[in-house]
């Protein structure tokens, strides 16, 4: 879901791959360090070729003594040493700069995400979100340790060896340049096919992992409807039809190597033959030609080590697929001048007829206004799907408004700076996420330096410190990923509790005692009240003791405010909230 090519496969994997070329820009210093020690490696080589083709001529041809060939001797070994160097030199920098990219492509894919939002989010799949992040940045690090490197030496060190070459022997040199091309033209006609496959190779895997990962979140559900079984045969499926696309990107594989092997070593044996053919009749001196034929396999070494490498340009086009789809959603629209809240603290909210529909033609709300001032606590009342919840993440700054205006302190939100607004604000969801790590850690999410007391008292206010209480480590104890090992109930209290500890000068809570007993539920209304004397809070609910407990009442239907009014004053029109109370006296009998 979160990749979309564009039309035609080609033109799809050239703009993918300048995409990742772009991103080399973070890496520039350490890619340049590698080019240039592999550079300096090649030349290194040569005159190492030139140094042990010099050993051999003065001992085989001359007839020289060893004693006499030391500094040679030194020399060559100096170059050993020195190549050795530059090799390591290349390797440790190509890894900073893979490491330096997904750095820096973490971090700006959290923050693309993070910008997006979390309605961005409930239209993707967990599973394949996971994938991009993890697998597809992973994917592109070869790209940028061992393709891009190699693609600068793939040009410098073959041409090097030709001008060392051509003066020694001028033959060896022709067959080089003339043979050199036939390697990378074989192997962009068969990494065409492969880099077809590869991509719908990838695009299997992100779809597996997300059906795993959402049969992994839903295991108890599939367990309860007895259908485990199944989606372990459809797994089993999927599994197998990746296990044969692998073998098919394999098999074209093998075939790409298989070919440049053969035409790399086809080239060598021409070469070797004409030398020695050359060398027996006397054409040429034994010096020059064993030059060249010790740079031989050099020269094409190079070649071949593309073609190798080019599999990693591959992969790198494929994930980049998904990662190029998070980077191209459209951001919510918001001003480009951003200001801070004036007078300080939050003293009064306005919903100036707002408007907005989810999909352009969905459910939302239409023409809804109210206000909200510090020290207030107004509820939402109405039916599942009448867009109580919508108006919620209106105030949060999840949605826009498509018309009118939300004023805070007679500014208008959207021209507030965003993360400044994220701090004076807190949610309760419907369905809060606990993350993995212990019970203290998940409540100070959002005021990590609060006190060991004032968690304990914000446990306390969520009706939550007896629980806690008894857990095996207390607060320290480890909780599983979306609060595993705790109940509904339990989990929701938390997130009460994280909510409290935070102090925000606005509160939304969503159906915020939908879990708790009616006791429990009573007793977090209170300290919700005792809240409410520092903050704004609006309260979604369906329980009439949290529309008791607010100052103000407001009823909505099909996206609209109906009735507005204390709840007594409600009761007594005789309205729809009216009608909610009697049905809820019916069914608590």
């Amino acid at each position: 879901m979160i990749g979309v090519r564009a039309p035609g496969r080609r033109e799809a994997a050239k703009q993918d791959e300048a995409w990742l070329r772009g991103r080399a820009a973070t890496a520039r210093r350490p890619l340049a360090i590698a080019i240039g020690a592999g550079a300096v490696g090649g030349l290194l080589l040569i005159a190492q070729a030139w140094c042990l083709a010099q050993i051999v001529d003065r001992v085989t041809i001359r007839g020289e003594d060893l004693s006499g060939l030391w500094p040679w001797l030194l020399a060559l070994l100096g170059l050993f040493l020195l190549r050795a160097v530059a090799v390591g030199g290349v390797e440790v920098a190509s890894s900073a700069a893979a490491a330096r990219v997904k750095r820096a492509l973490r971090a700006a894919l959290f923050e693309r995400i993070a910008a997006l939002g979390p309605v961005w989010m409930q239209g993707q799949r967990s599973g394949e979100v996971a994938n991009t992040l993890v697998d597809g940045v992973e994917e592109i690090e070869k790209y940028y340790a061992s393709y891009l490197p190699q693609m600068a030496l793939t040009v410098f060190i073959p041409l090097a060896i030709l001008i060392a070459v051509f003066p020694a022997d001028w033959v060896s040199g022709l067959i080089f340049a003339v043979t050199a091309p036939l390697i990378p033209v074989f192997m962009i006609i068969i990494g065409k096919g492969a880099e077809s496959l590869n991509q719908r190779q990838w695009q299997r895997l992100a779809r597996m992992s997300a059906h795993f990962f959402d049969v992994i979140e839903g295991l108890t559900t599939l367990k309860l409807f007895n259908a485990s079984r199944r989606e372990a045969d459809v797994i089993a499926r999927m599994s197998d039809a990746y296990r044969q696309s692998t073998m098919s990107v394999l098999r074209v594989a093998f075939l790409s190597s298989l070919v440049l092997e053969f035409f790399a070593t086809l080239s060598i044996a021409l070469a070797a033959v004409y030398i020695g053919f050359r060398l027996y009749y006397h054409q040429m001196d034994f010096l020059p030609g064993f030059f060249a034929l010790l740079l031989a396999p050099e020269f094409y070494r190079p070649l071949r080590d593309m073609g190798a490498q080019y599999h990693a340009r591959m992969d790198a086009i494929a994930a980049a697929e998904g990662l190029i789809g998070c980077f191209t959603a459209p951001l919510p629209k918001a001003p480009r001048a951003l200001r801070q809240l004036p007078g300080g603290v939050v003293r009064r909210i306005e919903f100036d007829n707002v408007s907005f529909r989810h999909g352009g033609d969905g459910d939302g709300v239409s023409g809804i206004s109210f206000s909200l001032a510090r020290g207030e606590c107004v509820a939402l009342m109405g039916a599942s799907g009448a867009g109580k919840t919508t108006v919620g993440q209106l105030l949060l700054r999840f949605l826009t408004p498509a018309s009118g205006l939300i004023r805070i302190n007679g500014e208008d939100l959207r021209l507030l700076d965003e993360a400044d607004w994220m701090r004076r604000v807190a949610w309760m969801p419907q369905s809060p996420t606990l993350f993995y790590g212990s019970v203290i850690d998940n409540i100070r999410l959002g005021a990590p330096e609060a006190s060991f007391a004032e968690v304990e008292a914000a446990a306390e206010a969520a009706q939550a410190a007896d629980f806690i209480a008894r857990l095996p480590q207390g607060y320290e104890t480890q909780l599983g990923d979306a609060g595993q090992g705790l109940s509904g109930g339990e989990i929701q209290r938390i997130a009460l509790a994280r909510l409290f500890l935070k102090r925000a000068e606005v509160m939304v809570l969503d159906e915020a005692t939908a879990a708790l007993d009616r006791a429990t539920a009573r007793r977090v209304l209170q300290s919700v009240a005792r809240a409410t004397a520092e903050s704004a809070v609006l309260f979604i609910a369906h329980d009439l003791d949290a529309a008791r407990m607010a100052d103000r009442i407001l009823v909505v239907e099909h996206g609209r405010v109906v009735e507005s009014g204390s709840h007594a004053a409600l009761v007594a029109s005789g309205g729809l909230y009216a009608g909610m109370a009697a049905l809820n006296r019916e069914e608590a009998v």
